[in-house]
C-alpha cells in the first residue's frame, strides 16, 4: 500500500501514524491494512473515573442543605475536569484508535451534555461500546440513556403532557434529516417515549404511569408504538441510511458531499445498519484515496493536539492547561455548544484560533507563551484560576517526551519529515519557505513543519 495512502487512512481513522508503523503497513496491501485497524479496535475498553464518592453522596443528600449541595456541585466539576483529561489522554494512548475516533465522531452526532459526571460517563462509555456496532441497537441504548433524557427533556415527557424536544432531535439530527419526516410524526413520536425516565444511579426506569399506551400513526404506521417501536419504523426508512452515510462521508471523507459515493456507502449500510462494515467498505473504496479527498479535511482542536501527541509526546503539567487549550480553540470534550454540535470544517478557525493553532506546536513542545486575552471568557471556576496567574506563569507547562521522539525519527532524514508530517499540498509559499529552512536539529524542523499552515490539515 502506498505510503501516502496509509497515511491518509490513519489520520482520517485516527490521529496519524508514526514513522515505524508506516514503514510496516507499506509492506502490505490496502485490504490487510484496514482490517488490521478494525481488529485493533474490536475492544471496547470502557473510560473510567472513581465516582463512587458522588454516587454515595448523591444517594445520601438531603435536599434542603444548601452547603451540602454546593461542596458536591464543586465536587462534581473537578471530576468532570478528570474525565476531560482522562478523555483526552486515551484518544493520545489508545491501541482501540478508530474505536476512540469513532466514539468521538459519535459523541458530536448524538451530541448530549450533563452537570452529573456520573451520567455523562456512562454516556460516553455507551458511545465507545456501540461505536462500531449496529444502529439499531445504538439508537435504542442512547434514548435510554440517564444523560440524554435529562438533556432533552425526556423526563418530562408525560401521556397527559407530551414533551417533543427528543422526538423531534431524534427524528431531525440522529436518524432522518429535515424532510423526511411531519411535524405529526413528531408528535405521534412523543407520545412513543413517553414514561422514560431514570434511577439516581442513572440506570434506565420505565414508568407506566406516565406512558401513552394508545394507538399511534408515525411515518405511515400505526399500532401502539413504544420508544424501540418508533425507532425500528424509523430505520426502515432508506433516508436514515442515507442521511448517516452523508454525515460519515463529510467527516471522514470530504466535506463537499458526493451523492454517488454516498449511495453507494447507502446501499452497503441498509438495513443491516452495521457501522463497522460502513466503514471497512469506506476505507477499502478506490473513492476514498483519490487525490481530491486526501488532505482536504480542517483538523479539530482534538484532532490537531492529538496528531502533535503521535508526533511528539507530552504531558501536561496541570490538567487545566489542557481545558484551557480546548477552550481557545473551541472545542471542549464534554460541552458541545448545542444539540446540533460542533458544525466542523472552516468553522474551526476564525481571526482568533488560526493564530493559536499555528503557535500550538511551540506552546505544547517549546514553551511559548499563550496570552490569556487572546479569547473569550471562562467558566467562573477556571476564571478564577487564571486570574492568579502572573506573567512568568502564562507559559502551558508540558512535559515533553523528546527522547521518544527521536527514537521514532531516529533513520528518518529531516528531508523527509516533511512528507511524514504534511499529507496535504503544499503551496507555493509555504515551499520557499521550507527551502530556506537550514535547521539541522530535527526536533526544530519539527516543531516548523507543525507550526504550517498546511499541518492543519488531513
Amino acid at each position: 500500500m502506498k505510503a501516502k495512502h496509509i497515511q491518509h487512512l490513519f489520520w482520517r481513522a485516527g490521529f496519524g501514524i508514526k514513522p515505524e508503523a508506516l514503514e510496516i503497513h507499506s509492506k502490505k496491501n490496502r485490504k490487510k491494512v484496514v482490517a488490521e485497524l478494525f481488529e485493533d479496535s474490536f475492544n471496547s475498553n470502557p473510560l473510567l473515573i472513581d465516582t463512587s464518592e458522588l454516587v454515595s453522596a448523591y444517594l445520601n443528600m438531603d435536599k434542603s442543605d444548601k452547603l451540602a449541595k454546593q461542596k458536591l456541585a464543586k465536587e462534581n466539576r473537578k471530576k468532570q475536569l478528570e474525565f476531560n483529561s482522562a478523555w483526552l489522554k486515551r484518544l493520545m494512548t489508545s491501541k482501540e484508535m478508530l474505536r476512540e475516533k469513532m466514539t468521538l465522531f459519535w459523541a458530536n452526532h448524538f451530541v448530549c451534555q450533563d452537570n452529573n459526571i456520573v451520567y455523562i460517563q456512562k454516556y460516553n462509555n455507551t458511545l465507545r461500546k456501540h461505536a462500531l456496532g449496529n444502529l439499531n441497537d445504538f439508537v435504542k441504548a442512547i434514548s435510554k440513556e440517564t444523560a440524554m433524557i435529562r438533556y432533552l427533556n425526556t423526563k418530562q415527557n408525560r401521556k397527559s403532557k407530551p414533551n417533543e424536544n427528543f422526538a423531534r432531535e431524534l427524528l431531525e439530527l440522529f436518524t432522518l434529516g429535515t424532510g423526511n419526516y411531519t411535524e405529526t410524526d413528531i408528535k405521534e413520536a412523543a407520545r412513543a417515549f413517553t414514561g422514560y425516565n431514570h434511577n439516581l444511579k442513572g440506570a434506565f426506569n420505565f414508568n407506566k404511569k406516565q406512558h401513552d399506551f394508545k394507538s399511534k400513526t408515525f411515518l405511515g404506521e400505526t399500532g401502539n408504538f413504544d420508544g424501540d417501536a418508533v425507532i425500528d419504523i424509523v430505520l426502515k426508512q432508506k433516508a436514515c441510511a442515507t442521511f448517516i452515510c452523508e454525515k460519515i462521508y463529510r467527516n471522514f471523507v470530504n466535506e463537499i458531499p458526493n451523492s454517488e459515493h454516498i449511495n453507494q456507502m447507502a446501499q452497503v449500510f441498509y438495513p443491516r445498519y452495521d457501522i463497522e462494515n460502513l466503514m471497512q467498505f469506506v476505507f477499502n473504496s478506490d473513492w476514498f484515496y483519490e487525490e481530491i479527498n486526501i488532505g482536504c479535511l480542517i483538523k479539530s482542536p482534538v484532532e490537531l493536539m492529538v496528531g502533535m501527541h503521535n508526533v511528539v509526546p507530552f504531558e501536561f503539567q496541570n490538567p487545566k492547561n489542557a481545558y484551557y487549550i480546548q477552550k481557545l480553540l473551541n472545542q471542549v470534550l464534554l460541552r458541545p455548544p448545542n444539540v446540533a454540535g460542533w458544525k466542523g470544517g472552516r468553522t474551526w478557525i476564525d481571526s482568533n484560533t488560526i493564530l493559536i493553532r499555528l503557535k500550538l506546536p511551540s506552546i505544547l513542545l517549546n514553551n511559548a507563551i499563550i496570552a490569556l486575552e487572546e479569547k473569550g471568557e471562562f467558566e467562573d471556576s477556571y476564571q478564577k484560576y487564571y486570574a492568579k496567574m502572573n506573567t512568568r506563569k502564562k507559559t502551558i507547562k508540558t512535559t515533553v517526551d523528546w527522547n521518544t521522539f527521536d527514537k521514532y525519527f531516529k533513520t528518518i532524514n529531516i528531508s523527509d519529515m516533511k512528507d511524514l508530517l504534511l499529507v496535504s499540498p503544499i503551496n507555493k509559499g509555504t515551499e520557499d519557505l521550507l527551502h530556506q529552512l537550514t535547521m539541522d536539529n530535527k526536533q526544530e524542523v519539527c516543531i516548523q513543519l507543525m507550526s504550517l499552515p498546511e499541518y492543519q490539515l488531513c
